[in-house]
């Protein structure tokens, strides 16, 4: 398997272990109810680790910014369609302009080496 894809694969999986922790984290009440708590730390551990692994191939800034980026948009997602919180323009503005520069590092940056 080309490394580069399998990087990308586990980057696709440390941000859903990310925002998998960050529901949990609204469902742990503060860390005050011990099997949710426990979940935000398992994919939080999970969600660094995949990390970790896909720094040895994909730039630090490139594969943050991404992790980062993705990560907020699939949280405030989450967020709004699981929990009722909403969205108004100012932030889905926000969040377009998250969604763009993560497109162009993937589309206009050398840094990658697609």
């Amino acid at each position: 398997m080309n490394v580069l894809l399998l990087a990308y694969a586990m980057l696709a999986l440390a941000i859903v272990s990310e925002v998998t922790g960050s529901a949990f984290l609204v469902k742990s009440e503060g860390f005050t109810k011990l099997g949710p708590s426990l979940l935000v730390v398992v994919f939080y551990v999970v969600s660094f680790y995949l990390l970790s692994q896909v720094i040895k191939t994909i730039p630090l800034g490139i594969a943050y910014a991404i992790w980062g980026g993705v990560g907020i948009v699939l949280t405030a997602l989450v967020g709004f369609f699981v929990f009722k919180q909403t969205l108004d323009l100012p932030a889905l503005i926000g969040i377009g302009m998250i969604v763009g520069g993560v497109i162009v590092m993937n589309v206009f940056s050398n840094s990658i080496g697609h």
